[in-house]
């Protein structure tokens, strides 16, 4: 039986590196989202199987269903990678990405340097099709590397035999700042027989309310949007405007202890970027932020972070 239903909008966690791990999906996945997929994952550094790219795979028992998403520009390595994952249990689906504009990725020739070459996108995504023993197999995909050719893209991917495909209303060019181009979106999915979930700028039940009507998408990923506001699927989902302080702050502490739990001490180092933008809007956020930033100790955080929420 298949894991995602698409009778209702699904709502997706985009994969986003150094915000979307183990941690940081457990607390998004009790908020309703519908699919959390890892961060990207090099399918050298897991055919090499590199300690810290495992690490970056495991999953929280609440994660059902639960995707890996891994970038390359090797078929043979990507066929290992998939061969890897494909014996490892509680991973549904395996996503290709498509669409990561960084520079080292793209200058590998791995993420959005793909939709240059169109030939060996068909050629990647083809051959994790092919190995791929999961029950999903999807790709994320920008609009274009500097000029937009959205549907040529997307026929690409989905001659390729995908289950959906999410798109990034962006070109390479574009990276986060450009405006996102939900015509290019909706046009993917006049086009395309395959589901769509729209991605770009989408930050409360409003947007993706108006991005769902407008695009006529199967469904949201939400990536930047949920950093600091994790809840936003459950906004989303419900219709609902605010969230109560005191379940905020309970969330903060559970996603820190999370991060402590699975990353070790050095957890709280590297729970400051998360506090950064969990103290978004508040007064005194400037002070607050100089002040964790010197903090190490787990129970000086958890008071910092008790008093000031």
């Amino acid at each position: 039986m298949k894991k995602l239903d698409f009778s209702q909008p699904l709502m997706v966690l985009a994969p986003l590196a150094g915000y979307t791990d183990l941690p940081f999906r457990s607390v998004v996945k009790k908020f309703g989202a519908d699919l959390t997929i890892s961060e990207m994952i090099s399918s050298n550094a897991l055919v090499y199987k590199s300690e810290r790219t495992l690490k970056m795979i495991e999953k929280s028992p609440i994660e059902d269903p639960y995707f890996v998403q891994i970038a390359g520009n090797k078929p043979e390595l990507v066929r290992d990678a998939v061969e890897i994952l494909n014996d490892i249990d509680g991973i549904d689906g395996i996503d290709l990405n498509c669409g990561c504009p960084a520079p080292k990725v793209f200058n590998h020739g791995s993420g959005s340097n793909l939709l240059g070459d169109l030939k060996k996108l068909e050629e990647i995504l083809s051959t994790v099709k092919k190995y791929n023993k999961k029950q999903y197999t999807t790709a994320k995909i920008r609009i274009g590397v500097d000029e937009k050719i959205p549907v040529e893209i997307a026929k690409v991917v989905e001659a390729c035999g995908v289950d959906f495909v999410s798109v990034h209303g962006r070109t390479r060019a574009g990276k986060y700042k450009a405006p996102v181009d939900y015509d290019a979106i909706k046009a993917i999915v006049d086009n395309v027989s395959i589901p769509v979930i729209a991605n770009g700028d989408i930050k409360d039940y409003n947007k993706a309310k108006e991005v769902l009507a407008y695009t006529g998408a199967a469904g949201v990923m939400i990536g930047r949007g949920a950093i600091g506001k994790p809840w936003v699927f459950y906004q989303v989902k419900h219709g609902v405007e605010d969230v109560n302080q005191e379940l905020k702050r309970s969330v903060i502490i559970e996603h820190m202890d999370a991060m402590i739990k699975f990353h070790g001490e050095h957890g709280v180092v590297m729970f400051r970027k998360f506090l950064h933008s969990y103290s978004k809007g508040y007064q005194g956020a400037n002070a607050f932020r100089e002040i964790i930033n010197t903090i190490k100790e787990p129970d000086i955080m958890r008071d910092m972070i008790k008093s000031f929420f």
